[in-house]
């Protein structure tokens, strides 16, 4: 394990200042910085949704005063690495919903593409503006040493947790105001005016105006529903639920005081089945009828553009690699973690072999569910996993337990290590943007590599420290 801190008892340059002030504060000082950030968090309402498990479903999440630094060097090479990634990706999902030349190339087995889950024929053709389909990237990242970092998943849908981001570095601020003085520190409090600036960049073809952009949520029951309402809040932009928007002659309108306000951009951040009763789910109750032709005529931009999610299938994942060389002409600047397809007949056979030293995945889970974490599983888990992955092998993935790096967390005990990984957020429209920084969760359990907020784990602030 690769201690992010300290290297051979050594604390590494960018932590030394950082090491510095903790040792001169104390423990009683930091217990009492760790209570008024959870108090902020709760005045602020923070928190997170987590449904069936019973009692309250609004979470805080756990919050670790300690914050995760990159040097400006290390971050050079994240940056170029995500931004290549989401160029490459959004070129594959322009090519398999038009020409498929990745397919006829023999690089990307059609199946693959055309009967997943996420892949939706009703885009198939559709120009977005700029050919852009996944306009927020976030793309997830785990490190084992000092230059080894790897690429766990992408998300291109509608990933979360930037508002973490956000509300850390804020909280941080308060905190440790002379910290930030004395520390050259990149700033991230301009993410919603790149975000903004994304959105307008992407106005439909038949905007002819400065572009009226909305957030569409499915309410306040969504488990992230404080995100959306937060980057709303931000970008000086409406919050809308579906039934505030309806199409009429080709274009989206919103019901307002004043009467319709016509609306040119949505930043959805609901499931591709429910933004349209008329083209998917014919039971949704949360989009709205008619969305798909408008967005087929040029009348409205959605953000991201449906279908995107065949992009993120953890199945597609493990051919990011060849899109960059086949798109870009480009060797990856960040690598796959090495991953095993159970839909292949050598690779279920190694899996099924070795499942107390893998961990395995669904290709469509996410937030941490459906998955075997082998070493910390029994035999009893690991035999009923194994009939799962039999009855459907096609529908799973499994990788190496990797030895994942870990920072300083102040835990009831005490600073130790605890494992982490990494969120950066790229935006995509009219150039490709990203933030010097990101969302560092972490796994609070001792051992645990499951850093997912649902699953127990926190998040942090990231520091990326400038020349």
């Amino acid at each position: 394990m690769f201690n992010e801190m300290s290297v051979d008892d050594q604390i590494r340059e960018p932590y030394r200042a950082l090491v510095d002030w903790m040792e001169a504060s104390g423990p009683e000082v930091l217990e009492q910085k760790r209570l008024e950030a959870e108090t902020l968090f709760r005045k602020i309402g923070i928190t997170f949704a987590v449904y069936g498990e019973g009692g309250d479903p609004e979470r805080l999440i756990p919050f670790d005063l300690i914050p995760r630094i990159f040097t400006s060097g290390e971050w050079r090479k994240l940056d170029r690495g995500v931004k290549q990634r989401a160029r490459a990706l959004n070129a594959f999902l322009y090519d398999v919903y038009h020409n498929a030349e990745i397919i006829k190339a023999g690089i990307i087995p059609a199946d693959l593409v055309f009967r997943n889950d996420a892949f939706e024929p009703a885009v198939i053709g559709i120009d977005p503006p700029r050919n852009v389909y996944s306009h927020i990237v976030g793309v997830d990242i785990v490190r084992t040493g000092p230059e080894d970092f790897y690429v766990l998943e992408d998300n291109c849908r509608t990933p979360s947790g930037v508002s973490y981001m956000l509300e850390n570095r804020e909280i941080m601020m308060r905190m440790f105001p002379d910290l930030f003085k004395s520390l050259r520190i990149e700033p991230v409090e301009s993410y919603p005016d790149m975000l903004l600036k994304t959105l307008k960049s992407i106005a439909p073809r038949k905007c002819d105006r400065e572009p009226n952009i909305v957030v569409l949520t499915p309410g306040a029951m969504n488990s992230a529903y404080y995100e959306h309402s937060f980057l709303a809040d931000q970008m000086g932009v409406e919050l809308v639920e579906g039934q505030d928007l309806f199409v009429h002659e080709d274009r989206v309108y919103m019901r307002t005081t004043r009467g319709p306000a016509r609306v040119d951009v949505i930043y959805r951040r609901i499931d591709d089945a429910y933004i349209d009763p008329l083209c998917f789910r014919p039971d949704s109750v949360l989009g709205i009828p008619g969305l798909m032709n408008v967005y087929r005529s040029g009348g409205v931009a959605i953000c991201s553009a449906p279908g995107a999610g065949v992009a993120d299938d953890k199945a597609v994942y493990t051919f990011v690699p060849d899109m960059i060389r086949f798109y870009l002409g480009q060797e990856p600047i960040l690598n796959n973690v090495p991953t095993w397809k159970c839909g292949k007949p050598d690779d279920l056979k190694y899996v099924l072999e070795h499942l107390g030293e893998l961990v395995v995945k669904e290709v469509h889970g996410s937030g941490g569910y459906g998955m075997l974490v082998g070493p910390a599983s029994t035999k009893e888990e690991q035999a009923a996993y194994a009939k799962r992955i039999d009855a459907d092998p096609g529908d799973f993935i499994a990788q190496p337990t990797l030895a994942l790096s870990a920072c300083p967390t102040f835990v009831e005990s005490g600073v130790a290590p605890r494992h982490v990984d990494f969120r950066p957020f790229c935006l995509v429209g009219d150039d490709v943007r990203l933030t010097p920084g990101g969302l560092t969760r972490v796994a609070m359990r001792e051992g645990s590599l499951v850093v997912n907020s649902s699953q127990g784990g926190g998040v942090k602030d990231t520091w990326i420290m400038s020349d």
